[in-house]
């Protein structure tokens, strides 16, 4: 009941602010989401094994990633989620890796950087990269976004302060901002900015937009975000990997029907 409840809250916030009313995939949409993948390997231990970490934990800390050809010195820090790499981040640039001819000379932005890691070996493999968080989270991902990325880079990757669901049409006008992908990692957990964070993705995508988006699944109110998400994206899974509890979403805006009321 409480599943549904949650399906039904996030479905009655995006009718107002999208301006459109239930929505009922056609079989061809549910068939894309729902058909069986091809069986993958579990890649899991593969993709851990480019993480280092010191086996001295301090509330300032570091650790070590292998990408791109480089290795990558991450500070973070333990007393704060947002300057944490989480597993879904190393996920999500393991792809990358393996996918840098799709993103090379892009544009791509990236919800709730944290650390930067995500951008950092974007901007490695040769996107155009903006990177966002809060306030208090940017000094750290300047300092490492510089550090991981002077020579290393074609384009200097820009960092800016992003709000969920504030200011959009001011800070990131979808006239001027035109993004091929927008990317994120781990960025649905136990907060109350659900909605925002759906309202984000919307204004950022434009048609031919890619969202690429890694997510660890923790609580059943996760999946009623997914299946919010679903109804306004179309969506498939690339990795599944059971052993981390990750998925990694691609996913492009539904072409016709779904448009704000004028």
């Amino acid at each position: 009941m409480q599943h549904s409840e949650e399906v039904k809250g996030f479905q009655d916030f995006f009718y107002i602010y999208r301006g459109f009313g239930p929505v009922v995939m056609n079989k061809m949409q549910k068939k894309s989401i729902e058909e069986e993948r091809p069986e993958q390997e579990d890649i899991s231990s593969e993709i851990m094994k480019r993480r280092f970490v010191p086996s001295i934990f301090k509330s300032t800390s570091w650790e070590s990633f292998q990408f791109a050809g480089w290795k990558i010195k991450i500070t973070e820090t333990t007393d704060c989620y947002g300057a944490y790499v989480w597993p879904s981040a190393i996920v999500l640039c393991y792809y990358l890796e393996h996918s840098q001819k799709e993103i090379m000379d892009k544009n791509v932005i990236e919800l709730g950087s944290g650390t930067g890691l995500v951008s950092i070996v974007a901007s490695i493999l040769g996107s155009k990269v903006t990177a966002t968080d809060l306030p208090h989270l940017l000094d750290n991902l300047h300092y490492n976004i510089n550090q991981n990325t002077k020579m290393r880079s074609k384009y200097l990757p820009q960092v800016q302060e992003l709000k969920w669901g504030i200011d959009l049409d001011k800070r990131f006008p979808r006239s001027t901002c035109h993004y091929d992908y927008v990317m994120a990692a781990d960025v649905v957990y136990s907060h109350p900015y659900l909605n925002e964070l759906l309202m984000t993705f919307d204004h950022l995508c434009q048609d031919d937009t890619i969202i690429l988006w890694t997510m660890k699944f923790r609580f059943d109110r996760d999946n009623a975000f997914v299946e919010t998400f679903q109804r306004i994206f179309d969506t498939v899974i690339i990795y599944d990997l059971p052993s981390l509890q990750i998925k990694l979403y691609k996913a492009t805006r539904k072409n016709t029907e779904l448009r704000r009321e004028t």
